[in-house]
């Protein structure tokens, strides 16, 4: 039986609902409690990353049998202290916390950030692509992925960029397009890379498994798109009217998920349009 310590919410919910419930063992925390109707097959606590001091459960005897961590926090705003007290600090706060015997048998810790770490580029990015801490996104992102590496082992110790989620309940650029309020970027050099939520969290349950993983992974679909391609396709979808043009300087880059699907992985949902033409074909999202 593994143990496996998840901090997150949504994404980690669908992790936990991805794995064997009869080979492992779920425990959660996060900042906001759980009703039990939504609790699932995990154990929920409830701490607050930016407070270390809530995290003293952790030292209890449930948490020396931890096997594996999922690490998937969301910030609570876009900001640099919330970055900051979310990504560096809370997953270093977490692995100080974590019994000593727990870490030195953990046999995988995932950190699922982002592809923000890359800058714009006109050739295709992969994890051979060097990221630029150009902001305090990345700068966060950066320095939790160097702690991640620096306290764990190889192969215990793996980071999992994903690009933009979409999927149930992430209506944000359905209603945009349906109101006219999002222009799609005029001119070449602007790519949509997406991943469904779902998508993701196969990923995660499958590098969770992985033996001898890679470092780095990009968890992306199959195809990026060009914005404005993906924003018309979608507004067409909705019988909603094209979306105006704006220019933009070049801002994209294509996100490459070859390392990933070849170690086995394989997305449910190729592109995101795929999606969209999927359930809006069937539903009123």
């Amino acid at each position: 039986m593994n143990t496996l310590l998840m901090i997150g919410g949504e994404l980690c919910t669908r992790v936990a609902n991805a794995l064997a419930h009869d080979s492992w063992k779920v425990i959660g925390i996060r900042r906001t409690p759980v009703s039990k109707e939504l609790a699932g097959p995990i154990t929920w606590y409830q701490a607050d990353l930016a407070s270390p001091q809530s995290l003293s459960f952790l030292g209890e005897s449930t948490f020396a049998s931890v096997s594996h961590v999922l690490y998937a926090p969301s910030p609570d705003s876009r900001s640099a202290a919330h970055y900051e007290s979310v990504y560096p600090q809370g997953l270093g706060a977490l692995l100080s916390k974590l019994p000593t015997s727990c870490i030195g048998r953990l046999q995988r810790c995932i950190l699922v950030g982002s592809s923000a770490v890359w800058a714009p580029s006109k050739a295709w990015v992969d994890e051979d692509t060097p990221p630029i801490a150009a902001n305090f996104r990345a700068r966060a992102l950066l320095q939790a992925e160097e702690i991640l590496h620096t306290r764990l082992p190889l192969g215990a110790a793996v980071a999992l960029r994903l690009s933009g989620l979409y999927g149930p309940g992430r209506t944000h650029l359905l209603n945009a397009l349906r109101a006219g309020t999002i222009p799609a970027p005029d001119g070449p050099g602007h790519w949509s890379n997406r991943i469904h939520i779902d998508d993701a969290a196969s990923a995660c349950a499958h590098l969770l498994a992985l033996p001898a993983p890679k470092p780095l992974y990009i968890g992306t679909d199959n195809c990026p798109l060009p914005t404005s391609t993906l924003y018309d396709s979608v507004a067409k979808l909705l019988g909603a009217p094209t979306p105006a043009r704006k220019y933009c300087d070049p801002s994209g880059k294509r996100l490459s998920n070859n390392r990933l699907r070849a170690s086995g992985w394989t997305p449910s949902w190729g592109s995101a349009l795929d999606w969209y033409k999927s359930v809006l074909c069937q539903s009123n999202l």
